[in-house]
């Protein structure tokens, strides 16, 4: 009883709190803990319902009249990169990414405290630790990795680990990869890191044989997530299920 009770999913309600995404709303998120067994399973299931997870939580928005934060996720086999995804791609030759096991350091965290601190010195995340940051990539029930992102070091990108530029925590899903938290050095952000990191995500589901690459969430008007609409096709959730938006 004790077991079916840990495998069953209960779901919780968070009190309002300020939007950090539409000025002047409140949001809400519905939770669950991905503990146990099935754990994996009920990830897959749950981000195929538009659920995000931090750590051992699966959440998603669940605000009143309000539905502005849409699920998106790309069609890895459709897709096809614009001309200046490409140059950015050409301008980060020399950047390699190698998908790692889950294993935090404190050369990753440097990367970290100094995007927190650029970025989102005034967010909900700006206080972390170093044991914080560690417990991000370590609390996971589910298949988790880290994907590095590194200046190549020596000949024909060979001999010593290069510089550590970004990184991202990314679930390997059923059908995809779930891009959880990236991050990238913000003296480098010239570079276009965060298109860097999803297109390099994109190969690595196609080689993977994957179908999608989940973003997260979408929100029209947001600024911080316009850059999540230019990746197509695309699908995004609603009501009636995954709709392909081309352009």
């Amino acid at each position: 009883m004790t077991q079916h009770s840990r495998d069953t999913p209960q779901f919780y309600l968070t009190a309002p709190s300020p939007c950090p995404y539409l000025p002047g709303r409140e949001e809400r998120k519905v939770f669950t803990h991905l503990v146990g067994e099935r754990a994996g399973d009920l990830n897959n299931l749950l981000t195929h319902g538009g659920f995000r997870r931090s750590q051992s939580i699966a959440y998603r928005p669940a605000c009143e009249g309000c539905r502005g934060c849409v699920s998106v996720r790309v069609v890895v086999d459709d897709f096809q990169p614009t001309r200046n995804m490409r140059r950015v791609l050409e301008r980060s030759q020399d950047i390699a990414g190698e998908m790692r096991v889950a294993v935090p350091t404190s050369e990753q965290y440097g990367v970290f405290r100094a995007y927190l601190d650029a970025r989102h010195h005034d967010g909900g995340m700006a206080d972390m630790t170093v044991l914080d940051y560690a417990m991000m990539i370590e609390d996971s029930h589910v298949d988790t990795r880290l994907v590095e992102y590194r200046r190549r070091g020596g000949e024909g990108g060979f001999g010593r680990r290069g510089e550590l530029l970004a990184v991202s925590l990314t679930d390997v899903l059923k059908d995809g990869l779930s891009m959880v938290y990236s991050f990238f050095e913000p003296e480098e952000s010239h570079r276009s890191l965060g298109t860097v990191m999803i297109l390099d995500h994109i190969a690595r589901a196609r080689a993977m044989g994957l179908s999608y690459v989940y973003l997260g969430y979408w929100v029209s008007g947001s600024r911080k997530m316009d850059y999540k609409a230019r990746f197509l096709p695309q699908e995004r959730l609603g009501p009636e299920g995954w709709d392909r938006v081309e352009r």
